[in-house]
């Protein structure tokens, strides 16, 4: 069982739960400047909100990672959004000592670096405009659920259940719909906090934070998220683990999401428990 922190005291660093996540953590203090930070934006930096086109970053939490981010090797935020929304939405671009910050958006297939103010990224998956033409008539059949829509991602397409009558029922009656929209357009769908997103295979988290740690030779890493779009990053985290590079997993507490908080060394208490981290580990390694 992870330990959870609810303390306010930014120099109150907690300590992770499992052998694994302390080894990890005592790595990161050792050599800060070979650790990587990495961290999803919604449920994470920014709290959950009913539309996601308001959401944005705790207000403390861009001054704890520019606190941080010169003390460690890299500091990167990977999301399923594209990342100029995350950019925008956090408030990232042009603050000083976030320089060198790195968003991997839509799940690492687009890249934002603070240094240059650009986006890289491949040519879309051609399914996903193929499905996302396809969802209005797929919601009416499925029985036009009030207060379901579609959320345009670019290189994928979600349709989110949160503001419906009955957000868990609409969440199941269309779970098998979808799937079955996706497979006929290669894509699949990745559940998560009231959301179906349909998108393109070998597009997710894990994967992302697994290549840019290795780009960089990270020598720890630290990640935090809140969904279970957040399960493949923890995977990639024991990965790395397993190949000799500590790590610490840290869920941003939800009761929605039991299965990230049951393998996370450290449960912290929302994206605010997120920024007292951050503070905190800033702090010790002033």
């Amino acid at each position: 069982m992870a330990s959870q922190t609810d303390s306010t005291d930014p120099g109150d660093l907690p300590a992770p739960a499992t052998q694994a996540g302390r080894a990890g953590l005592d790595a990161l203090l050792a050599r800060p400047g070979k650790a990587l930070i990495a961290l999803d934006f919604d449920g994470t930096l920014a709290p959950i909100v009913p539309d996601p086109e308001q959401a944005r970053a705790h207000p403390d939490a861009v001054p704890a990672l520019a606190a941080l981010a010169p003390k460690v090797a890299a500091v990167a935020v990977v999301t399923g959004r594209p990342p100029g929304v995350a950019v925008r939405h956090g408030g990232f671009a042009g603050v000083p000592n976030l320089e060198h910050l790195v968003v991997l958006g839509h799940y690492g297939a687009e890249r934002w670096d603070a240094v240059t103010g650009t986006v890289t990224a491949p040519a879309p998956h051609p399914g996903v405009a193929a499905a996302r033409a396809e969802l209005p008539g797929l919601l009416d059949r499925v029985g036009a659920w009030q207060g379901t829509w579609i959320e345009e991602k670019g290189r994928a397409v979600a349709v989110h259940t949160r503001r419906a009558s009955d957000p868990q029922a609409a969440f199941e009656a269309l779970r098998e719909p979808l799937t079955d929209l996706a497979t006929r357009h290669g894509l699949v769908v990745e559940p998560g906090r009231m959301v179906l997103e349909l998108r393109p295979p070998g597009m997710d988290k894990g994967v992302a934070l697994l290549e840019y740690a290795r780009e960089i030779g990270a020598g720890s890493v630290l990640y935090a998220g809140d969904d279970l779009g957040d399960l493949a990053a923890f995977t990639a985290v024991d990965k790395l683990r397993a190949s000799g590079t500590p790590g610490v997993l840290v869920c941003s507490g939800s009761e929605e999401v039991t299965e990230l908080r049951e393998r996370a060394d450290l449960v912290v208490d929302g994206p605010s428990g997120v920024v007292r981290l951050l503070r905190t580990l800033a702090a010790r390694l002033a």
